[in-house]
């Protein structure tokens, strides 16, 4: 095993060090959509594969629906990786430049940050997307998917390694663990920080917990998406119950996916049931703090402490009463992850309040936490949402997959 990851490493260094221009990029990236296009009974095959052997693990619906390709996602994934390709190259860009007195001109320049490590479950447009944000920004990846999508993901990465071959570009540009044995991620984690400079997992609370207590590695990435949405007493009412529709129901295994609504106890008794029938009626399971209960006319669960913590993936929510628009900042800032958190109202200073005091990496005003998304941040796609507090912060996508270096000019001057 330490041979064959070890020759990834060096391979994925080697590919790392060879620059290639945009032009090049850009059309490795469109050979690679076409490729999808042209291969895609061959992906939908692989992927019927995966699904069965998922349900034979047990694996949960919201799981297999992540893992699933059909058609409407192929195009998807297709339209994501044009869009990349049509973005601005972010590497050797001048960040910032500058004069000093001692006669030295500075440039700020963006570089790739080398090799990055990618470690996700179930989502096999993680393959295409991560690789395909990667290699534009001018990083090589190494993949290693979850074993219940081994078959999507192989032939995924294989048809973006044969994009670059037919450019005559370095195929471990794009690199796939090949193996569902467990102890590969292990390996990445402990015995590789001589070629990754950086990790970013994918998938659920226990894989993300586990990279994080055991990676020697830097890690960009996060635990949980419990995401609020905080309902004003001056929000208007049509507005709140088409957005928490949304936020809740449009696609319940995400991690922008509202999973606690707090609402303006001034607001209860007219908002409640309009807002929570349309969400009963859609099959949501509801909790509720007991003051809810006396005023929603729906089935309603006692919630407890432990539903302001949990992040359901599913069409279940928690819902809580506060005084004012601080109570719900200090409920989020006690209870979230620091993903996506929202604020219905009309009222612009108290939205901008709560705006500013969340600890959110991504705020929201007036809208679905459901946007907490790289495509629809027009980064063509991510490789993730960090909630770290050092940058990047929120989706993760090409501007963000970058370092850089500054760059001195002078005439001969020495220091004093």
């Amino acid at each position: 095993m330490s041979q064959y990851m070890n020759l990834i490493g060096q391979n994925a260094k080697k590919a790392a060090f060879k620059k290639v221009n945009t032009k090049v990029k850009n059309k490795i990236l469109t050979r690679y959509a076409s490729l999808l296009d042209k291969e895609r009974s061959s992906i939908i095959r692989a992927n019927i594969k995966d699904i069965k052997f998922a349900q034979k693990k047990g694996l949960k619906n919201n799981l297999i629906d992540r893992l699933t390709i059909n058609h409407k996602k192929l195009d998807n994934i297709k339209d994501s990786i044009n869009k990349i390709t049509k973005l601005k190259d972010p590497i050797d860009n001048t960040l910032e430049k500058w004069s000093r007195p001692n006669g030295l001109k500075i440039k700020r320049v963006s570089i790739p940050i080398g090799v990055i490590g990618v470690i996700y479950e179930s989502r096999p447009n993680v393959t295409s997307d991560v690789a395909s944000l990667c290699f534009k920004s001018g990083n090589a990846v190494i993949l290693k998917g979850g074993s219940e999508a081994m078959n999507t993901n192989k032939i995924l990465a294989k048809l973006f390694r044969k994009a670059l071959k037919e450019n005559k570009v370095n195929e471990n540009f794009i690199q796939f663990i090949n193996s569902k044995d467990r102890k590969m991620v292990d390996y990445m984690l402990s015995k590789m920080k001589d070629y990754i400079d950086v990790i970013i997992p994918r998938g659920g609370k226990n894989l993300v917990k586990r990279v994080q207590e055991f990676s020697t590695v830097p890690i960009i990435g996060h635990l949980e998406g419990l995401c609020h949405t905080f309902v004003d007493k001056d929000a208007e009412l049509k507005m709140a119950i088409d957005i928490i529709y949304n936020a809740k129901l449009r696609n319940t295994s995400i991690c922008g996916a509202t999973e606690t609504i707090l609402l303006h106890e001034k607001i209860v008794k007219k908002f409640c049931n309009p807002i929570l029938k349309k969400l009963e009626e859609n099959n949501c399971k509801i909790y509720g703090d007991r003051f809810l209960n006396k005023h929603y006319k729906g089935k309603i669960s006692i919630a407890k402490e432990k539903d302001w913590s949990t992040e359901y993936l599913a069409a279940t929510i928690s819902v809580k009463t506060v005084k004012n628009c601080e109570e719900a900042i200090s409920h989020i800032n006690k209870y979230g992850t620091m993903h996506t958190d929202a604020i219905i109202t009309k009222n612009k200073k108290t939205a901008k309040k709560f705006l500013k005091n969340v600890k959110s990496s991504i705020a929201m005003h007036n809208t679905s936490t459901q946007f907490a998304d790289g495509g629809e941040f027009g980064f063509g796609g991510e490789v993730g949402i960090s909630t770290n507090t050092l940058p990047p912060r929120g989706p993760v996508g090409l501007s963000q997959l970058i370092s850089y270096k500054y760059e001195i000019v002078s005439n001969g001057q020495t220091r004093k």
